[in-house]
């Protein structure tokens, strides 16, 4: 089981409370939230006393008064203040085209969170906004190369320390999960959550559907894999079969098919390591992908070409056949970096000819896709290189995240 369950956890099984009178929802709000049921919230209430008894319905609004504060907002999620050169490039669109070379250095070191910081994300929709997530239970929204003030977001809506994030494929808004036992869909532009979706474990990983914008994908420390549609919160399909914490979940091209990993590390079972799945029948097409004794916290597949890879605990990245049997290329393998058992996280560039991997020294490896050549290596950070992802227009960019808080832009 993961340690920084322990380490930095701090669960709640509580549903969330309601808090005051509710606001009428934004038209960014609307298309997802169900109109709000009318609260007594016109009825006076006097003062909580000392030695004065406070019931059960004055306890909780009192708690949810304290415990609910706007996400703040310190900056602009847009594109003004850019430097020159930078948003000229982004509005220039030349998809891949803009430089066919790897990162040389630093360009923009973005020091916000005081506990590691597990995921990074850029923007699709907004190519200017990156998002981090980190143990310090916060969600950062950054509007990267903006001289005056870089931070555009900080959302706290998290009680414990936050795994993962993605953008949505649709709108303005992000979707986060963690040790709180919950994912989080919030409005970045207005910073305020939309809708949760509670479990029963500290969720670790979390996919949009590539076919269906509505859909996402959960996998936790349970073993349970759960279906999401964010439209009203409720589960659309769960998959199980026994499996140990789940540690990466990757869809296919088509959304027609995902893999899941997982840590049987305990069981001695190492066949149920990497399961691909079907998504409508439930069921598992294959769970003999991977049988060497180490766990995989990462799945990627390639943007083109019919394979996923899969970061190995072994200190290499291993390579997978995405069509039946899904089977382990013992000939190709991307090596050099080191896991150590942090949860170093590889991505392909936008165009596929690369393949990047944060590493446990913390460098950032870089191979090439076909080959499985070893590039080059640069230096990021002291702690552990933990995620990297490749800008999605700009070729050349980079972003990663380290085990000491840092978030830093390549380039």
């Amino acid at each position: 089981m993961d340690l920084l369950s322990v380490a930095y956890g701090a669960c709640s099984d509580d549903e969330e409370a309601e808090s005051g009178r509710l606001k009428q929802p934004t038209p960014t709000e609307a298309y997802s939230i169900p109109p709000p049921k009318r609260l007594r919230s016109d009825i006076s209430h006097p003062p909580l006393l000392p030695g004065r008894y406070i019931s059960k319905r004055q306890r909780e609004r009192s708690n949810t008064s304290a415990a609910t504060s706007p996400s703040p907002v310190v900056g602009s999620p847009f594109d003004s203040n850019i430097r020159f050169e930078a948003l000229a490039s982004l509005r220039s669109q030349a998809k891949y085209a803009s430089t066919n070379k790897l990162p040389t250095s630093l360009s923009v070191s973005l020091p916000a969170h005081t506990k590691p910081v597990n995921s990074v994300q850029w923007s699709n929709n907004y190519d200017h906004l990156l998002a981090s997530a980190g143990m310090d239970q916060s969600v950062i929204i950054w509007n990267v190369w903006n001289t005056k003030q870089p931070k555009a977001r900080i959302l706290k809506f998290h009680d414990a320390a936050v795994k993962d994030i993605k953008w949505a494929p649709q709108g303005f808004s992000v979707l986060s999960c963690g040790f709180d036992r919950a994912s989080r869909l919030v409005d970045v532009e207005n910073g305020k959550e939309i809708r949760s979706f509670r479990e029963d474990q500290f969720v670790e990983t979390i996919r949009f559907c590539p076919s269906d914008s509505n859909l996402f994908l959960s996998g936790g420390s349970g073993g349970s894999i759960r279906l999401w549609d964010i439209r009203n919160g409720s589960v659309v399909k769960e998959y199980l079969k026994g499996l140990g914490p789940i540690l990466d979940l990757e869809f296919c091209r088509d959304g027609k098919q995902f893999v899941s990993s997982s840590d049987e590390s305990k069981s001695r079972i190492s066949e149920n390591c990497i399961v691909v799945w079907d998504v409508l029948r439930q069921v598992p097409l294959s769970n003999q992908v991977y049988t060497e004794a180490y766990t995989c916290p990462c799945i990627r597949y390639h943007p083109y070409d019919p394979i996923f890879v899969a970061q190995s605990n072994g200190n290499y990245i291993a390579n997978f056949g995405a069509t039946r049997p899904f089977r382990l290329d013992k000939y190709k393998r991307y090596e050099n970096h080191g896991v150590s058992g942090f949860p170093v996280k590889c991505n392909f560039s936008s165009d596929g000819k690369e393949l990047a991997s944060g590493s446990s020294d913390g460098f950032l490896y870089f191979y090439e896709y076909k080959s499985c050549k070893f590039l080059c290596k640069l230096k990021a950070f002291e702690e552990p290189c933990i995620d990297v992802v490749y800008h999605p227009t700009r070729h050349n960019v980079i972003a990663s995240c380290s085990w000491n808080g840092e978030v830093a832009i390549f380039e």
